[in-house]
């Protein structure tokens, strides 16, 4: 192994455990408001988000519901190419063949 490729191993060991000491801190962060003293989670359950998120109140919260949610709470572009892909395939617009993409455009 020549002395450039142990850098740049070391560098990306580096990066990765200050990455991981990042998260982790951020976690505690957030488990220590969502839990009480004695250690008992008091954020909402799933339901409650569900509920919440079911503004049309027919018992499903559909993507559009989870993305209008996702981006009221964590703003505008909030995992915007995962939420894209799944309204795309909920609306009807997703394929996987490539010459059909032009097919497809809004």
């Amino acid at each position: 192994m020549t002395t450039a490729n142990v850098y740049k191993t070391l560098v990306k060991l580096v990066t990765l455990l200050g990455l991981s000491v990042v998260t982790v801190a951020h976690a505690d962060d957030v488990l220590g408001y969502l839990t009480n003293k004695n250690g008992v989670y008091t954020g909402p359950s799933l339901e409650d988000n569900v509920v919440t998120m079911d503004t049309d109140k027919n018992g499903f919260a559909d993507v559009f519901e989870v993305r209008a949610f996702l981006e009221l709470k964590h703003g505008k572009g909030y995992q915007k190419e995962v939420l894209d892909k799944m309204e795309s395939a909920a609306s009807g617009r997703s394929c996987s063949t490539p010459f059909a993409k032009d097919l497809y455009i809004k």
